[in-house]
């Protein structure tokens, strides 16, 4: 069975995708957009520069090793010193200019030579419909220091797989490489909900002891019949313990929690060819079409039936 963070990352159908790498040479400064439904990252292979997340007032440092998260896929801006933030041009711009065709290495820059900053850069994409309160109230960046030190030996490993599978001529390197990427966005979600940040954005409730028994035991069925009193059992906990300590850590109330989670469930199924509405309301513990139907709508302002016909036009679309 999957693991609670595994479960969750896996039913918001994340799909990593690699942009390229880069060699960029001073001075040099890259203006990223704004796309809707995925995470960013941005690897320090080599080098450093400075970045501006949209949103927040900090300019931050990344150094040899560091890795960047931005969960929310806001813009961002890159450059090599604070002097060349004036002359940051937007990425379409840089990959016109650089003559990059997509394979390969990203050469962009000036003529300085004092070596070069190489940055593995890339996103992971979610289904358009798809929520979790784990990925919402992710704060607007995560900057881990030093990753490869942080996440073990095996991390720096991956790195220098990706980067050298990356754009390469052996079979099945792009592949290779895109999956090692979405390993690294799990480890750095792992890395983020064991510090003492996770609890300042309502998350700390996944790394708590008794709380995360009892997550673990929902994801892995979240089909049963799950009360306050048996999800507490779970967690070795009193009725009343349980249920203000969730509330505390997650914001939510534990059935909130269960409802929320069974309705993403439930988008899925909607999906799936041949899949009856009551097929999809008993497969996440719902009686009856009907109290399926209201609980759906109250959670995602839609029937099912529009649910499905405005996602099945979306991708008949794109």
């Amino acid at each position: 069975m999957l693991d609670l963070l595994s479960n969750i990352l896996t039913n918001l159908s994340m799909r990593g995708t690699l942009y390229f790498r880069t060699s960029l040479t001073s001075p040099w400064g890259i203006e990223v957009p704004q796309f809707e439904n995925v995470a960013r990252f941005h690897f320090v292979h080599r080098g450093n520069c400075l970045v501006e997340v949209a949103g927040s007032e900090n300019i931050l440092e990344l150094e040899l090793g560091d890795l960047l998260i931005i969960p929310h896929g806001v813009a961002h801006k890159l450059y090599c010193s604070a002097e060349t933030r004036k002359n940051v041009l937007p990425l379409e711009t840089v990959i016109e200019l650089s003559g990059y065709t997509g394979t390969g290495v990203l050469v962009y820059g000036g003529d300085e030579d004092d070596g070069d900053t190489q940055l593995i850069c890339g996103h992971f994409s979610f289904e358009p419909h798809a929520k979790h309160v784990l990925i919402e109230r992710l704060p607007p960046y995560i900057h881990i220091k030093d990753y490869g030190e942080t996440a073990g030996k095996w991390m720096e490993a991956t790195f220098r797989v990706i980067r050298d599978e990356t754009g390469g001529q052996r079979m099945g390197g792009d592949l290779i490489a895109l999956k090692m990427s979405e390993a690294i966005f799990a480890q750095a979600i792992r890395s983020f909900l064991e510090s003492n940040e996770a609890s300042e954005w309502g998350l700390d409730a996944f790394s708590d002891h008794n709380l995360s028994w009892a997550l673990n035991a929902f994801h892995k069925s979240p089909n049963q019949n799950w009360t306050v009193e048996t999800l507490a059992k779970v967690a070795g906990m009193s009725r009343t313990s349980f249920a203000v300590l969730f509330q505390k850590k997650m914001a939510m109330t534990p059935m909130g929690y269960v409802t929320a989670w069974r309705i993403e469930i439930a988008k899925k199924l909607l999906l799936v060819p041949n899949k009856s509405l009551t097929d999809v309301a008993e497969s996440v513990s719902y009686a009856s079409d009907s109290a399926f139907a209201r609980v759906f709508k109250k959670e995602t302002g839609m029937t099912p039936g529009e649910f499905k016909k405005s996602t099945i036009s979306v991708h008949s679309e794109s």
